[in-house]
C-alpha cells in the first residue's frame, strides 16, 4: 500500500480510504469486523464514517460497529486514522429538534461526545463537516472546534460536499482568527463520470492545501462493469446506475468505457479507482466494500499503472470540464 500526506498536514494516510457506510445496513457486524481486519492487513490505515451512518432508526450503528472493533484491542485504534462527520439529524426521522443537527457550537459539542462514546475512543483524527451550514457563521464553528482541539477530542478538521468558495471562506476566516489550522481535507463527489469537482472544488482544495477524498468513485456502480454484469446475469443495475443507463447516450458511453478496458485487460471498477489516483490533489478515493473480495479488488486497483494511451482514451469517453475559469468563462 502506498501512503501520502493528508493535504498540507504531517498526517500520513493510505492512498485508499475504507468507507464504512455499508456496515450495518448491508454488512453485518461480524463481516464488517473481518473487512476492517483485512483492510489493516492490506495496509489501509484511513477509515471514514459518519454519525448518521446506519440510517433511519439505526443512525449511529456504523460508528458502534467500528467502536466494538476497536475494543478488541491489538493496536487497532492506534493503527487507524479515524474520520467521522457531523451535520445530520441524529433523532428519529423527520424534522430535527432545534439545535440537534447542523453546525452550531452546541450541536458540534453534543455530536462529538456522542460519536466518541459510540466509537469507544477518546479522540477523532479528522472531524468532518458533512455539509455546508448556511445559518452558522464560521467564527462560531471555528471557536467550537478550537475548544475540542484544546480538549484533545479532535486533531484535524475536514469538509464534505463544500463548494470551492466555502472552502476558501472557511480557511480565510480560520487564518484571520489565528491559531486554527482550518480545513485540511475535502470529501467530494468525484469520478470519471462526474468531473464537475475539477471546476472549482479541486482547485480550491489545492490552493488551500486540502487533501481531496473522492466519494462514490464508481458512481453508484455505473463504472464497475455494470453492462457486462447484466449480460452475464450477475447483477442488474439499481439506484443511480439504473437511472443513468435509462439514457441511451449514457448507456453508449458506458459501453465504450467497458469495451476500452476489455481491450486493455483491466476490470472497469479497478480502472476507475486507479484513474482517481492519477488526478492532481487526490489523497485517495473512498472504497465501500460489502465483501472481502470487493476490498481485494480495490487493493489491486491501488497498484495499477494506467498507460498514457488508456488515460487518453478515458478522457475521450469522459471529457472533463477543462481548466477553471476558462471552462465556464470562455
Amino acid at each position: 500500500m502506498k501512503y501520502t500526506q493528508l493535504g498540507r498536514t504531517g498526517l500520513k494516510v493510505s492512498r485508499l480510504v475504507l468507507g464504512t457506510m455499508n456496515f450495518g445496513p448491508q454488512t453485518d457486524e461480524a463481516d464488517s469486523h473481518a473487512i476492517m481486519d483485512a483492510a489493516l492487513d492490506a495496509g489501509i490505515n484511513f477509515f471514514d464514517t459518519a454519525n448518521v451512518y446506519g440510517w433511519g432508526e439505526n443512525k449511529g450503528r456504523t460508528e458502534s460497529i467500528i467502536g466494538n472493533w476497536f475494543a478488541q484491542g491489538e493496536g487497532r485504534r492506534d493503527k487507524v486514522v479515524l474520520a467521522t462527520k457531523v451535520y445530520g439529524n441524529m433523532g428519529a426521522d423527520g424534522p430535527a429538534w432545534p439545535n440537534h443537527d447542523k453546525l452550531s457550537a452546541v450541536n458540534i459539542r453534543r455530536a462529538v461526545d456522542a460519536s466518541l462514546k459510540r466509537l469507544q475512543t477518546d479522540y477523532i483524527d479528522v472531524y468532518q463537516f458533512h455539509h455546508v451550514d448556511r445559518a452558522t457563521p464560521f467564527d462560531e464553528i471555528w471557536q467550537a472546534i478550537d475548544v475540542l482541539v484544546q480538549q484533545g477530542k479532535i486533531l484535524y478538521v475536514g469538509s464534505s460536499n463544500f463548494p470551492g468558495y466555502k472552502i476558501a471562506q472557511a480557511n480565510e476566516i480560520a487564518a484571520r482568527r489565528g491559531g486554527t489550522i482550518g480545513l485540511v481535507s475535502e470529501q467530494c463527489l468525484y469520478n470519471l463520470a462526474e468531473r464537475r469537482a475539477e471546476m472549482e472544488v479541486v482547485p480550491a482544495a489545492q490552493e488551500y492545501g486540502l487533501g481531496v477524498i473522492p466519494w462514490s468513485p464508481l458512481h453508484g456502480g455505473l463504472l464497475g462493469g455494470v453492462l457486462k454484469k447484466e449480460v452475464e446475469g450477475k447483477r442488474r443495475a439499481s439506484g443511480r446506475a439504473a437511472d443513468a443507463l435509462a439514457d441511451a447516450g449514457t448507456r453508449a458511453q458506458i459501453q465504450s468505457y467497458e469495451d476500452l478496458l476489455d481491450k486493455h485487460g483491466i476490470e472497469p471498477g479497478e480502472a476507475a479507482l486507479a484513474w482517481l489516483l492519477t488526478r492532481p490533489g487526490v489523497t485517495g478515493p473512498i472504497v465501500g466494500p460489502r465483501t472481502a473480495e470487493q476490498l481485494a479488488s480495490a487493493v489491486r486497483a491501488s497498484e495499477l499503472e494506467l498507460s498514457e494511451e488508456l488515460l487518453t482514451g478515458l478522457d475521450e469517453i469522459f471529457p472533463g470540464p477543462g481548466p477553471s475559469p476558462e471552462a465556464f468563462a470562455w
